[in-house]
Order: C-alpha cells, then structure tokens, then sequence
C-alpha cells in the first residue's frame, strides 16, 4: 500500500529501527523540479513500515539562483539539514536519456551521475513531476482547493491532474485495491485545437505556414504571453507586458483589451484540454488544476469560458457535467508525492537502494 505523508517539523531524528531492508533507515531527500521553482523536502520514512512519513525541513528555491541542481540541493543540505542523506527522489519535468534529463523548460540540464557524486548518494531515483502531484492526492478532496465548477461531490474513479505553469503537465491517478496507480502523460504535447474563430487567427500567428503548435505554446505561462504578444501582432500593436502576472493583473483590473482577450483564450483553451482529458480518461473521480499561477487566476477562470469548453457537447456533456473541477495550489504536494511513490516502491519490492529509477517524463 503507498506511504501517506504528512508535514511537519520536529526537533530530533530518531534513528528508526524493525524498517525493510529496501527502505531507506535513515532521512532522504525528496526534491519537486519545475522550470522556475524547485520545492526541496528532508523526508522521515516511518519506523515501522508503515504510518505516515515526516517532513523533518522544506524549503523553495528559484531556479535561476542556481548554477545547476547538485548546487541548489547542496545549499538545502548546508542550510537545513543535519543528519547524514544518502538517497534521494527527485520529480521533475523532462526526458530522461541515458544520464541526463532533458527538458526545453528547464533551468539548467540534470545530471543524474554528476548528481550522486557531487551529493555522495547511494540512490537517486527519479520520477514525472505529475506523476508525483498524483500520488500526493486521493478521493479525500484537498482542503486547499477551490472549486471551479461541477458537484460538490466526490465519487471513487479516476483523477486527473493538470498544470499549467512554466510547461503543461497532466497525470491520471487510477484506484486500486493497493491504493492506487499514476499514469504520466504527454498530454501538453497535443495538438491545440481552436474553437473560435479568434483562437484561429492566433494559431495562423503563432504558424503561418501551418504545421504543429502544441497544447503547451496556448495553456501555460510562457503560453499566456505568447498569445497576448500573438494578439498583439495581429492588431499592429506593441506589447506593454512582459510577463504572466502582468497579463493577468491587467486582465483582471480589465485595463489593457489585448491581456483581457488573452486570459479569455487561455481559460478557455484550458478548458478544452481538461474537457478532452477528462473524456480520454473517464476521470469521474475529478479534476485538479494545481499550480499557484492557476490559484492566483482563479477569479478569472469563474468568470471565463473555462466550464463551457470543458463541458463540450452532446452526449459528452452528460458526462462531464458531473466531473468536479477544483484548482489548488502547488505548494507541497509535489515533494509529498514523491516520497509516497519512492517508498512505496522500494517497500514493494519494485526497486531496491542503488538503482536508478527512470520512469516517462512529460513537460
């Protein structure tokens, strides 16, 4: 069964005794790497086998402060911990080839043998960034989240969870008498498809010549400021706005009619995509949206096209109308994720200390 896990602070490690031998006996990393932010977790596996794990010290860093990730990893160990570490889970976006995980988003490249070196590790297992995030949920609904639309009720099936941030993410968990499994996707990689004739003329922007624009370049961060520079373009008009937030600030001040219209697209075009995924997966269970730039947008998505396009139309309707779409944010949940699967792998028997765990990455 997979390891719940809790956070929390405490101000002694006990060294745990009676453990499997293919659990780690002693505190291990959990790092959640995304694009901009990486979210780094000392982890207490419990003493027993069994309970809940402990989050002995967290802490969030940009990514762009750092050289690399042995570097960013190294001053979390220098600052907040104080125990011998010698395994490690790392979640993260990218595609794992040979030693090195690539990722177009990405900070910096990762090396995973440059990695145990330079931290002295006996294990560095690695996993998708949402696949984690689909680990850290379960049929209870997250006190954290918001939701956006659909039942205020929660029914056993699959759950998906989506991530519009620095790339777009999504994962699928489905239940299982052993508490579950998590499929990766390359979900954000998808064709987009436009519904309106204004989501047209940005896609005929973006490619003029026609060809593939991935989900990706619409629903996400960088994605919101393609479009608004794509709007701008096709007015003849310099964009005022450089980033996300100031997209969406403007949109929501309703202040500048190019970031209004982008939000619009973006909402909806998410929309969409959830609708879609929802569908391929019959994720009756529900929908999270996770990702604190979502959770800031969340004013905005209610008042959007976002429940239209994800309801789709005829008979799909019917079903997606009782789909519950919540938004909630990042925070933890990734490094919480990462440690329920990394345990519980080695625990089953699926892996053992000193393998290097290479599972499909998406983003």
């Amino acid at each position: 069964m997979p390891f719940p896990v809790r956070g929390g602070t405490v101000n002694a490690v006990i060294d745990p005794l009676d453990r499997p031998a293919s659990v780690p006996a002693r505190p291990f990393l959990a790092a959640d790497v995304g694009g901009t932010y990486a979210r780094v977790a000392l982890m207490q596996a419990p003493q027993d086998g069994g309970g809940e794990a402990e989050v002995l010290a967290y802490r969030k860093f940009v990514c762009a402060d750092f050289r690399g990730l042995a570097e960013l990893l190294q001053a979390f160990l220098d600052t907040d911990v104080r125990v011998p570490v010698r395994h490690c889970v790392i979640a993260c976006a990218g595609q794992v080839v040979g030693d090195e995980v690539l990722n177009d988003n990405s900070a910096w490249p990762i090396h995973l043998s440059q990695l145990r070196q330079v931290l002295g590790l006996d294990d560095i297992a690695v996993l998708n960034d949402f696949e984690a995030l689909g680990y850290a949920l379960d049929h209870r609904v997250d006190s954290n989240a918001r939701r956006l639309c659909g039942p205020d009720v929660q029914v056993d099936g699959p759950i998906l969870v989506i991530g519009p941030g620095t790339g777009l993410g999504a994962a699928v968990r489905l239940h299982d008498a052993a508490g579950g499994h998590v499929l990766t996707t390359e979900a954000g990689q998808m064709d987009f498809a436009p519904n309106s004739l204004r989501e047209r003329e940005v896609l005929a922007q973006l490619a003029p010549q026609g060809g593939y624009v991935a989900y990706e370049r619409i629903v996400s961060g960088p994605g919101l400021l393609t479009v608004y520079a794509a709007l701008c373009a096709s007015r003849g008009d310099t964009p005022v706005f450089s980033t996300p937030e100031a997209i969406s600030a403007a949109a929501a001040a309703r202040s500048d009619a190019q970031a209004v219209e982008a939000v619009e697209i973006f909402c909806a075009s998410l929309g969409s995509f959830a609708g879609s995924l929802a569908m391929t997966f019959m994720a009756v269970g529900g929908v999270y949206l996770a990702g604190g730039f979502l959770y800031s947008l969340f004013a905005l998505l209610e008042r959007s096209a976002f429940e239209e396009r994800f309801l789709h139309g005829r008979s799909a309707r019917a079903l997606l109308s009782r789909v519950p779409v919540w938004v909630t944010e990042h925070g933890r949940k990734g490094v919480l994720g990462a440690a329920s699967w990394y345990l519980r792998r080695n625990l089953s028997g699926e892996t053992g200390p000193g393998d290097l765990l290479a599972a499909g990455l998406s983003r």
